[in-house]
């Protein structure tokens, strides 16, 4: 009986066998791609000034990372926000394999994912850039905290980590039985609609719920054995107390696993939402003054935590 409900359970998860049917109004598809891709100046600060001024490397800049099956369009209101004011820079990075077509998609692994995020770092300190910060939501804040536990940021330290809804648990437990069932099914269908369509993937392979499968238990195994940060860096995460899609044990885990160069414990805010990556709230719909709320004031944490260097 309990072999038949998870049965039951996976084909309901993993709803569709072949090949999925994409229209020509999709990201899915071959006519949409993200805007960072045609014009790279507008998003990615190593290709806005790649000379930049002794006052732009002085300036606080952060590298946002969005998550899985998305664009840079998760961290494009926290782009206008910085905006009105200048005093922290944004460098949005497009992950590796995202952006173009559900082909692309299909074939990409999680390193392909996190490249993005590697090379815009490179390129940044190379350019002589000095106040960098990170910022990542979802499975961008997966990728993050395995450069972190891989020591990546050696070359120069990061000042702060922001971690928006990180996932290290997932919700839905199915997901670690993907390599098992998912071969079966094909892709999955997160019916999505109207705008969304263009700055998400409606469709998820099976291929890469896999990739971030692997990824989420490399990076709990990371936690589970310690990551501890360099001197000058930050950590903190803002966390839904309600998330369909990232269990709230992960910010536990996190807590648990991450220590500053003091010993000091990650900063934990466990916000009151229902919303995944809740600071991305341009195409939803019924949201409440709290929910605006929410967004703003870890904007304006986000902001201040940068100008305090």
């Amino acid at each position: 009986m309990k072999l038949l409900f998870l049965l039951t359970s996976l084909v309901l998860f993993f709803s569709c066998s072949g090949e999925p049917e994409i229209g020509d109004d999709m990201l899915d598809g071959e006519f949409i791609i993200d805007s960072s891709l045609v014009n790279p100046g507008n998003y990615l600060l190593s290709a806005a000034y790649p000379t930049p001024t002794q006052e732009q490397k002085n300036t606080p800049l952060i590298i946002a990372a969005h998550g899985y099956t998305a664009t840079t369009f998760e961290w494009l209101d926290f782009r206008n926000y910085l905006n009105q004011s200048g005093d922290v820079l944004i460098s949005q990075v497009l992950l590796g394999g995202h952006g173009t077509s559900y082909k692309d998609f299909k074939s990409s692994s999680w390193q392909n994912w996190q490249s993005s995020i590697k090379l815009e770092y490179d390129k940044l300190v190379t350019l002589g850039y000095e106040n960098i910060s990170l910022a990542g939501s979802s499975t961008g804040g997966a990728l993050i905290i395995d450069l972190l536990a891989r020591n990546y940021f050696s070359q120069q330290a990061i000042n702060e980590v922001f971690l928006i809804d990180p996932i290290v648990i997932a919700s839905n437990k199915i997901l670690s039985l993907a390599g098992i069932v998912g071969p079966l099914i094909g892709y999955i269908d997160t019916e999505k609609d109207g705008d969304e369509v263009k700055y998400w993937y409606r469709y998820r392979p099976q291929e890469t719920l896999q990739e971030l499968n692997n990824l989420i238990n490399i990076i709990r195994h990371s936690l589970e054995d310690g990551i501890d940060l360099q001197k000058g860096t930050r950590l903190k995460v803002y966390k839904s107390e309600r998330d369909e899609v990232a269990d709230p044990v992960s910010a536990v885990l996190i807590y648990k696993g991450i220590r500053h160069f003091d010993k000091s414990r990650a900063d934990i805010q466990m916000v009151d939402s229902d919303i995944h990556v809740f600071t991305n709230i341009l195409l939803e719909n019924n949201l409440s003054q709290k929910d605006h709320t929410n967004k703003d004031n870890s904007f304006a944490d986000m902001q201040s935590r940068c100008l305090e260097k």
